[in-house]
């Protein structure tokens, strides 16, 4: 007989087990992301249409339940009695779906999420871009709740944060906090970082920059005086460059490269990879800092320049994403496999470490 499932059971037990996710679909029991596998929880048997869609009633509030039935989607925060979700809900084949996302009330440390120190010094530039960027799930949120909170507890800032929904909550300490969540405070990311303007802030956290309105502003808000933190869904400093320079129209794109040339201070990217050590999972970093050199690379679309300038920028604190990979397998952080599965260039890997190219990594380089 199969045990019925009340949301907060799953998302307790979602906490409990250290998963990061927890997906709710029609006619499969609930499942768990548990350090990047998926683990389904047989004794919940498989969940009918009803079922999710009770679940989803559970833990919505009523404008999510009004966005759902008008747009087909939903996207909102949930307060667990041990932790936040981030919940998106979504039609499929019919049915009501849910992803519940863990986020921790602790915040973490730089320590505990592997950034290197040398990265607080750039929190205390009275203005700039700072960009974290990676694919979903690579922990950008966390890295941006732990830099927030650093500000927070060592300078004396207005905060102004953006977000859809909002995740970590943050206690003013030496700095004061205003969090405002698109859809409920405010309508879009765009008019949220225009209005932040207007609110004596120091510091805007814009939650992720997805369309040229958005980019826009928040480039003016670092060209205005602002430190400015946002999202990108790229990897690497490159393609993080291109990626916003492409959303413009052609005749935009040399003042946006410019713009970008003096106002971009960092790009930090980050995988996050299954431990090789002990259950969990480790983050990998590139490090990119806007030197004078990169930002005459970013003028000139020289973007392909930028890997070798971060190479030799070791001294500043730069590290390319296949040396942080290398020194992780090194360390025996991560496995041989893993570090050749998502490096940029796995044959030069294999050449500094003497050794042949696994087929893995050359089955994906013929794809």
């Amino acid at each position: 007989m199969r045990k019925y499932a009340t949301a907060n059971e799953l998302l307790n037990i979602c906490y409990e087990r250290d998963a990061s996710d927890i997906h709710i679909v029609p006619n499969e029991p609930p499942t768990l992301r548990l350090y990047g596998h998926l683990v389904r929880l047989e004794e919940f048997g498989e969940l009918s249409p009803a079922d999710t869609e009770r679940l989803f009633r559970e833990v919505a509030p009523p404008r999510a339940i009004h966005e759902l039935e008008r747009v087909r989607t939903a996207d909102f925060g949930y307060t667990h009695e041990k932790a936040r979700f981030r919940v998106a809900a979504y039609y499929e084949k019919g049915a009501i779906a849910i992803n519940f996302r863990l986020i921790p009330y602790r915040l973490r440390s730089f320590e505990e999420i592997g950034l290197p120190d040398h990265v607080k010094r750039l929190l205390h530039l009275p203005r700039g871009l700072i960009l974290v960027t990676g694919p979903t799930g690579s922990g950008k949120t966390t890295t941006l709740a732990t830099m927030i909170d650093y500000i927070n507890t060592h300078r004396d800032t207005h905060i102004v944060t953006i977000e859809d929904p909002i995740e970590y909550f943050h206690e003013p300490k030496k700095s004061v906090v205003s969090q405002r969540e698109v859809g409920v405070d405010v309508p879009s990311f765009e008019e949220g970082v225009i209005r932040a303007l207007r609110m004596d802030p120091d510091v805007i956290l814009v939650g992720e920059m997805r369309d040229l309105r958005t980019i826009q502003a928040a480039i003016t808000a670092a060209e205005t005086g602002h430190l400015v933190f946002s999202t990108v869904h790229t990897t690497g400093a490159a393609r993080t460059v291109e990626r916003i320079v492409d959303v413009f129209p052609m005749d935009q794109q040399e003042q946006i490269r410019v713009q970008l040339s003096t106002n971009l201070v960092a790009v930090i990217s980050q995988l996050l990879l299954p431990r090789a050590d002990r259950p969990g999972r480790v983050a990998a970093f590139e490090i990119m800092i806007c030197t004078p050199a990169i930002g005459h690379m970013i003028r000139e679309r020289k973007i392909h320049s930028i890997e070798s300038a971060i190479q030799t920028g070791h001294q500043l604190g730069m590290i390319t994403l296949d040396n942080h990979l290398l020194f992780l397998y090194q360390h025996k952080l991560i496995s041989r496999e893993e570090m050749y599965r998502v490096a940029q260039n796995p044959e030069e890997i294999a050449a500094r470490l003497g050794e042949t190219l696994p087929e893995t990594a050359l089955a994906r380089q013929a794809i």
